[in-house]
């Protein structure tokens, strides 16, 4: 599918990923936006495209943002709280997708990008391929992700509904907020510093890919997959520690803290301490990422650095 000359929908597309896909599309397509604002800015949104502000666990939005002429929806709308460990997380991150495929399949569109996790796999061998089984998560943001791939599977083989799936590597890059490691280890050092405390024993290893190759990819997997339900790893071939990460981090800042660690091998209940993913069907398809994950996380932090200037 050519992403050019095409009315895109993206859910969650005042977010972080969602905005610069967003900034990717409006050159050549008529893009709109539906999301509640609670992960997101408004003033991410590019003046191009059209914004509707709903929560699309109401099927009234659902309803406005997908009609008859959307060619494809982008559903990146979700709770991403991945440490929240709530059910309610589990429900509504599905109500989302149930009304956003059950209006799809009501008007007729076909086309659905959607942005999982590597968290579907919990922890599994490295690195870890797109058919690995069984998928065992350990959190409730993946069993959630894996749930929402589920519908989207039965929409795809039952519903003449192409579905495209991304289990998504960390993503780095300009808009990041707080929760995710870099930015938090920004707040951390402005506040103090002297001292940065890091959770578990920073040794926790896991891939980065930065937010330009992120989408880079998806576009590519788009418009190359054809298969009814296309699941791909997007990542890189490398990963980084925490505790490289606060290297890099404090050597932008300009600063040599001492470090503080949490202690055990993980950062919180349903954290995956290790986690590489298998890029290679990304790689048969004809995309490789340029940068490898200290690659992107140092971009990331000179970036998410001059925002906050």
């Amino acid at each position: 599918m050519q992403l050019s000359d095409k009315r895109v929908l993206v859910t969650g597309g005042a977010g972080f990923v969602g905005s610069h896909l967003c900034e990717r599309l409006v050159a050549d397509n008529d893009v709109v936006v539906v999301d509640d604002l609670s992960n997101g800015n408004e003033a991410w949104v590019p003046d191009a495209a059209d914004l509707i502000v709903g929560d699309l666990t109401d099927p009234d939005v659902a309803a406005e943002a997908i009609t008859a002429d959307v060619d494809v929806v982008f559903h990146f709308a979700a709770d991403k709280a991945v440490d929240r460990g709530e059910v309610d997380q589990f429900r509504e991150n599905n109500r989302l997708t149930e009304n956003v495929v059950e209006r799809m399949d009501e008007v007729g569109v076909e086309n659905v990008a959607f942005t999982s996790s590597s968290t579907v796999y919990g922890e599994a061998p490295r690195p870890t391929p797109e058919d690995y089984a069984p998928l065992e998560p350990i959190s409730i943001y993946g069993a959630s992700k894996l749930s929402e791939e589920s519908l989207l599977s039965v929409y795809a083989h039952s519903h003449d509904l192409t579905a495209w799936v991304f289990r998504f590597a960390n993503i780095v890059g300009p808009r990041l907020q707080p929760g995710s490691v870099v930015p938090d280890f920004i707040e951390k050092l402005e506040a103090d510093p002297e001292t940065l405390t890091i959770l578990g024993d920073g040794r926790q290893e896991k891939s980065y890919m930065h937010i330009d190759e992120c989408v880079d990819a998806m576009c590519h997997v788009v418009e190359h997959a054809d298969d009814a339900f296309n699941v791909y790893n997007l990542g890189t071939r490398t990963t980084t520690s925490v505790t490289t990460i606060a290297d890099v981090v404090s050597e932008e800042m300009g600063l040599d803290p001492e470090y503080e660690y949490t202690g055990g091998d993980r950062g919180w209940a349903g954290d995956v301490p290790r986690m590489r993913l298998s890029i290679e069907k990304l790689a048969a398809l004809g995309w490789e990422p340029a940068d490898s994950s200290d690659d992107a996380v140092r971009r990331a932090t000179r970036e998410l650095l001059d925002e906050r200037e």
